[in-house]
């Protein structure tokens, strides 16, 4: 009887992989590339005790931990082990995000993920694999956009370790960071990935502004600056969604029997006014922190598609709802809203 039992597992779990093989191929891939991570990371401890790391370095990752302990101690985010360990990425990229959408609608492909549901996004720690996967969605006819990442969360799963590209960050681009991950792994909703991203992306400026100015004041460089870059943002942000909103009229307004050269035309003439008038909004910091504005400014020389502007609404466009919200009905006791969030929104 128990080898029968036995058998008939196994059968299923070979029907599983063959019905599943992609998903078990990632599964394996991910795994694979988190372990080796987390077996070549180090205690922060002994970098800190280490003559070989430079003081700036070691002062960057005591501010981590300054950071991690204000978002627990003061914005009561869930404890967690993350940033306790230290990996050198020895100045390589360590993950590759790729995203896709319909080439003439704002319609996100969506990658389906057993426990912590529907992503619009796809991460790969091997490159190859990743401009295969690209490669295989324009074939199928997808807008896609590659991206490297510089941070990601496991939701609380494992503890994430801090990654030696944090360190170029300036002072409130690291708190922000730090912060946002930290509210991934205390509420994170299944199958909504545009609340959780917009969610701590709110969570992440608020408590680094909150941070900024209890560590160096509000007339300080470090909090001023970081001000300064909100606004310019808030800007870019509005930019873009109006833009967004451009490009969603057009394709409503395309017909069945519009052709593919009208389409393309029309597309492309509008992403490129969309960058063109970019140039208009203002950057007012007193000194660029160190990563650049760029690094999100839309690209004259490459144009965006709409895989960026999917991707964009992802992130960002909830931001004004969870502002009114925390104001207008908590009065901005953020303890009360964090309640309220997760007692409305049970996390996985």
């Amino acid at each position: 009887m128990f080898k029968k039992i036995a058998l008939g597992i196994v059968g299923v779990l070979v029907v599983l992989v063959v019905w599943q093989w992609e998903l078990v191929q990632y599964g394996w891939m991910q795994g694979r590339g988190q372990l080796r991570i987390l077996w070549n990371t180090k205690p922060v401890a002994d970098v800190l005790s280490d003559p070989v790391y430079p003081d700036s370095l070691k002062r960057k990752i005591e501010l981590i931990r300054e950071i991690k302990h204000f978002a627990i101690d003061s914005l009561k985010l869930d404890e967690s082990g993350s940033y306790e360990s230290f990996y050198d990425q020895q100045g390589k990229p360590i993950l590759w995000v790729i995203t896709a959408a319909e080439p003439y609608q704002l319609i996100a492909k969506q990658w389906h993920f057993p426990v912590i549901g529907t992503f619009s996004y796809k991460g790969f720690f091997e490159k190859d694999w990743a401009d295969s996967t690209v490669s295989g969605l324009k074939r199928e006819g997808y807008d896609t956009r590659t991206g490297e990442v510089s941070a990601w969360s496991t939701l609380g799963f494992l503890n994430d370790p801090i990654l030696s590209s944090f360190l170029s960050r300036s002072e409130g681009s690291l708190a922000e960071l730090i912060i946002h991950e930290l509210t991934h792994g205390t509420l994170f909703i299944k199958n909504n990935l545009e609340y959780n991203e917009n969610l701590a992306d709110f969570v992440g400026e608020y408590g680094a502004l909150r941070f900024l100015a209890q560590k160096y004041g509000k007339d300080a460089v470090p909090y001023r600056n970081y001000l300064a870059t909100k606004a310019f943002y808030e800007r870019y942000d509005d930019h873009v969604l109006r833009g967004t909103k451009s490009l969603d009229s057009l394709y409503k307004s395309f017909k069945p029997t519009t052709s593919i050269v009208v389409k393309d035309s029309l597309k492309w003439q509008t992403i490129r006014q969309i960058v063109v008038s970019s140039d208009t909004i203002t950057d007012q910091r007193s000194s660029k922190p160190v990563r650049s504005v760029n690094k999100r400014r839309l690209d004259k020389l490459n144009l965006p598609n709409n895989a960026y502007f999917m991707g964009y609404l992802t992130y960002r466009k909830q931001q004004n709802r969870f502002r009114e919200e925390f104001e207008k009905k908590f009065g901005g006791d953020f303890q009360r809203y964090l309640t309220y969030l997760k007692q409305t929104y049970p996390s996985f």
